[in-house]
Parts: structure tokens; C-alpha cells; sequence
């Protein structure tokens, strides 16, 4: 049997589509299971043992394979029996039908139930969706299938290579096996309403790197690289680093994440790095809902001010971005402390 997963294209839903991705090779532990994802989505998912196969698709690639037409050849030579659609787009639904699966299996949203042999209606009050975890979001579909049930583990895994990327800023800066490591997450390609002000994090940051035995690292994207860089300027600790200097990837972040003790983050996709390798994390909250992205993972906490105007799904704050703002850096380092006594230093074991 061969079995076709088109995944989603956001680097945290990825993330929290591994426990469905399990079901699914449980439920069907004879098929080959192929991935149908961005190329960006193959870096977080490369190693996972629930996929046999990747095809990377991007309309827009200077990669003529990785667009859609060549795309969909490669996927019609497959004869898939089974489509499971994680997306929720009609552009999803319709790749599956063109590829000739014939089983396209998905939520009916964006006017797409008749391309899809099985739909599942997503879950609605008074006409509008009701925020509801991406995690079991995606499992429902494994279960309709008749996929036995999983736990909610999130599991990524990293490359050797990976790995050696990480050895090479820890040796760069004097970061020992014993010194408890704390990494900051400021991205998010969702948009700046997700954003806590730089200003607070180069405030948290000095005030970690303060404390015995403890280094701070700050992770960052290209996009990312300056606000990093601004970031340990304002710390103004030699404790305290980024990788900017180094080639980022989604890979070195996800060694990083792996050998740490804490991550601080925003609402962002590498924020699930943490659950996936038992990493203790703090998430800042801001415009978002946080059902939309629970994990029912026991070492996170949740950080989200009450203001009137949230949480309000909006990629730019028209207003006053009160919901990032009063959210200060002593909070979030008072939070800090009190969850590194609860989760004692731990030694990362070996990749």
C-alpha cells in the first residue's frame, strides 16, 4: 500500500503533526508512507521514522523538481491508495486529487469537500471555528482511518551533522557539558503582533546570564540575525550569545534546543523543538489563541496577559501591542527561575 501525507507547510504545525504521522505508521505498519512537503518542512521532519519517503514541493522554486507540475508527475508515477491532507487549503485537496490517490481523506473547509472521498467536519459554534489543538486536530484524521489512539509525544530527530553544527558554537564560545544552557526564541513568520519587544528580551537576557553556572543562547532564522545580534548587545554579558555568526538552519536550532536546559519563546514554531526533545519551555503569548497550539505537554508554561482587545488572531496590532508590552521581563524571570528548580539541570544524552 502506499499512503500519501501532504503535511503542512508552518514550521510548528509540522511539529505537532508527529503524534498523527505515528498513528498512521502504527495503523498502517506495511504501507510506505510519503511526505508531500515545503522544503523547509523537510529540514524540521528529516530522520523521522514514520516516513519512508519526502517529495519537497514549492510553486516558486529556482528547483524545476520541486515545483508543482514535475511535482505532480512524480506523484501520479506513485499510484497512491491513500491520501491523508493535514492542510486545510483547496490548493491541498486539489494535489491530492491530481495526484490520483484514490483515497484523499481531510477536514471540508475552504470549499473543498468534493474533492476529497472522506471529510471530517471541523469543529464550529454559531458558524465559527472553535479554537481546538492542532495535535488532536490532526490525530481525528488518523483515527478516522482506524489508526490505533497515541499519546500526544512530539518527537523530532537530529542529523550528525546537526549535531556537529552545535559542537561548533559550543566550542566557539567556552560552552561546557555541566553549564545549564538557556536558549531564547524571538521569531515568528506568523507576523510582528507575535513579537515581545527586543528591549525585553536583551533585559531577560542579561538577568539569565547572571545566574551561576548559566549560559544564554539565542536562536535565530536569516530573517532573525539582527534582532540576535541586538539582542546580546543590550544583555552586554559574555555570557550570553547567538547564532548569527554561525550558518543558521532549522537543524542547528533544533541541536541547540536539544541540549538545553530551558527555552524562552514566543508563539513561534521552534517553540515545539522544546516538547519534542523534553526540554522545559516558557511560552510568551500575545494575539494568539493558545488552544490553537496546546500540546498538552507537562514541562510548558503559558505566559498571556488578559487584555480587552485579545486574543485577537491578528498578524500586525493596529492598537497599542499591550499583550506583548505588559508582559515584563521580571515576570517572565521570575518564571524562569521557578521552573529551572522544578526541572533541575539534565544532561542531554547523546544524539
Amino acid at each position: 500500500m502506499n499512503l500519501l501525507v501532504i503535511c503542512p507547510n508552518w514550521v510548528g504545525d509540522a511539529v505537532m503533526a508527529t503524534p498523527a504521522l505515528r498513528a498512521l505508521r502504527r495503523g498502517f505498519p506495511h504501507a510506505r508512507i510519503v511526505g508531500l512537503m515545503r522544503p523547509v518542512i523537510a529540514d524540521v521532519l528529516a530522520g523521522s521514522p514514520q516516513i519512508d519517503g519526502i517529495f519537497t514541493w514549492n510553486p516558486r522554486s529556482e528547483k524545476r523538481l520541486e515545483r508543482t507540475w514535475p511535482v505532480l508527475r512524480a506523484l501520479r508515477r506513485e499510484r497512491f491508495d491513500l491520501a491523508v491532507l493535514l492542510p486545510n487549503s483547496f490548493h491541498s485537496a486539489a494535489i491530492a486529487w491530481m495526484s490520483g490517490a484514490k483515497r484523499r481523506v481531510g477536514y471540508r473547509r475552504d470549499g473543498r469537500g468534493f474533492l476529497l472521498t472522506d471529510h471530517l467536519e471541523p469543529r464550529r459554534a454559531n458558524g465559527v471555528f472553535v479554537p481546538y489543538p492542532a495535535i488532536d486536530y490532526y490525530l481525528e484524521l488518523a483515527y478516522h482511518l482506524g489508526c490505533p489512539r497515541q499519546s500526544f509525544r512530539i518527537e523530532l530527530m537530529t542529523s550528525r551533522g546537526d549535531e556537529h553544527a552545535a559542537d561548533a558554537v559550543w566550542q566557539a564560545y567556552g560552552i561546557a557539558r555541566v553549564d545549564r544552557v538557556i536558549v531564547l526564541n524571538t521569531g515568528g513568520a506568523f507576523g510582528s503582533a507575535k513579537s515581545w519587544p527586543t528591549p525585553y528580551f536583551g533585559e531577560l537576557a542579561r538577568q539569565l546570564g547572571s545566574l551561576p553556572g548559566t549560559r544564554v543562547v539565542v536562536l535565530c532564522g536569516p530573517s532573525e540575525i539582527a534582532v540576535a545580534r541586538e539582542i546580546v548587545k543590550r544583555a552586554g554579558r559574555d555570557t550570553v550569545h547567538c547564532l548569527a555568526d554561525f550558518p543558521v538552519s532549522i537543524g542547528l536550532s533544533k541541536a541547540c534546543v536539544r541540549r538545553a536546559q530551558l527555552m524562552i519563546t514566543t508563539d513561534s514554531g521552534p517553540r515545539h523543538f522544546a516538547a519534542a526533545f523534553g526540554v522545559p519551555v516558557i511560552t510568551l503569548f500575545g494575539p494568539t489563541h493558545i488552544a490553537w497550539s496546546e500540546t498538552h505537554y507537562e514541562k510548558a508554561l503559558h505566559l498571556q496577559k488578559q487584555v480587552p482587545c485579545g486574543p485577537c488572531q491578528l498578524r500586525e496590532c493596529p492598537l497599542d501591542h499591550r499583550c506583548m508590552r505588559e508582559l515584563t521581563p521580571r515576570e517572565v524571570l521570575d518564571c524562569a527561575v521557578e521552573w529551572l528548580r522544578r526541572y533541575p539541570v539534565r544532561v542531554p544524552s547523546a544524539a
